[in-house]
């Protein structure tokens, strides 16, 4: 097959433009050449703005596809562009939405792929949806060969999985308190970025998936209060925990608080059989357990790496005084 992946070096991506050169896929990258990660031996480059038609046409040339990936599209117009740009391009194009796009608290669980979309509480899920919602409609009106893929939280070693990144790991070391939210008992689901690729690639030029939307995650839910220990464990620290309503974080930092309340303060549990079925091989072998640690040595390799938010520090402190203030410990 040949494969453009316009973006392909994010923490998300990269592992699943490795795997797919492994396989065999003649890859090509559309990028800026701006990402801190290389670009892997075999891969294809075209250097060009996706977003600006002009140089991604320029980029392109005559080329076509068997598939094409945004993973870096975002509102509607983005999609807009990619319409223009890859209709007659591609014999698949694969959209990367957000499982946060489904129905925020979800009114059941499992969440399955026929779940409602509704965000009310994240502008950046709405985006998503629109982006989704244009998309399905260029299926329905041209053919279009749209694939949908919804990733919940992947990760690679490179990310800390609480708001605040690395600095929240640094004050469990410090033995300062770290913030979970609500009473930390909330589902989560994450996935690590290896085990998204061996499923994302087996949706490429897979017939059965076009007009179809998909997500791919793990099948290991822990709750935040187990997230937060898991990482304390493999720093070498047991946490000092304060729990925090989500709408009280919300009060103090409005974009962690969306965060928050239009994602992860709300149980997400998937349900995997279509992804399974789609792609047999899709297996999930990295827990949580074993991604900690390999995500706290990546950071202890380079103290450079080991950035402090201190704006982040100062609205923790703020909770945190507040909440003791009115609840001693």
């Amino acid at each position: 097959m040949k494969v453009l992946f316009i973006g392909g070096t994010g923490i998300i991506s990269s592992a699943s433009t490795r795997l797919a050169l492994a396989r065999g896929i003649e890859l090509y990258l559309l990028n800026r050449g701006q990402s801190v990660r290389p670009t892997p031996a075999g891969a294809h480059v075209l250097r060009g703005d996706a977003r600006d038609p002009q140089s991604a046409r320029a980029a392109l040339g005559d080329l076509t596809f068997d598939a094409v990936v945004d993973w870096i599209a975002f509102t509607p117009d983005h999609i807009e562009v990619d319409l223009d740009l890859y209709r007659g391009r591609t014999r698949q194009f694969v959209f990367i939405s957000s499982a946060s796009a489904y129905q925020t608290p979800p009114a059941s669980l499992p969440v399955t792929e026929s779940t409602v979309l509704d965000n009310p509480f994240w502008q950046y899920s709405r985006n998503k949806i629109a982006c989704e919602e244009r998309l399905v409609r260029a299926y329905r009106e041209e053919k279009f060969p749209i694939t949908i893929v919804r990733p919940s939280h992947t990760y690679d070693c490179t990310l800390v999985p609480m708001d605040g990144g690395w600095t929240v790991v640094d004050r469990m070391r410090r033995g300062q308190k770290v913030i979970v939210h609500g009473d930390g008992t909330s589902l989560w689901t994450l996935t690590h970025n290896t085990d998204f690729a061996v499923g994302f690639v087996g949706l490429l030029g897979n017939s059965h998936a076009i007009g179809e939307a998909v997500h791919i995650t793990s099948d290991e839910s822990l709750n935040w209060n187990q997230i937060f220990r898991i990482v304390g464990c493999a720093a070498g620290v047991e946490p000092r925990i304060v729990h925090v309503p989500s709408d009280v974080i919300a009060s103090y930092d409005p974009n962690w608080g969306a965060g928050l309340l239009g994602d992860k303060s709300n149980s997400m549990v998937f349900d995997n059989r279509k992804i399974k079925r789609l792609v047999p091989d899709f297996c999930c072998r990295v827990p949580y357990s074993h991604g900690a640690p390999e995500m706290i040595a990546w950071y202890d390799a380079d103290p450079a790496r080991q950035k402090i938010n201190t704006d982040f520090n100062r609205t923790c402190d703020r909770i945190i005084a507040a909440m003791d203030a009115c609840w001693p410990r």
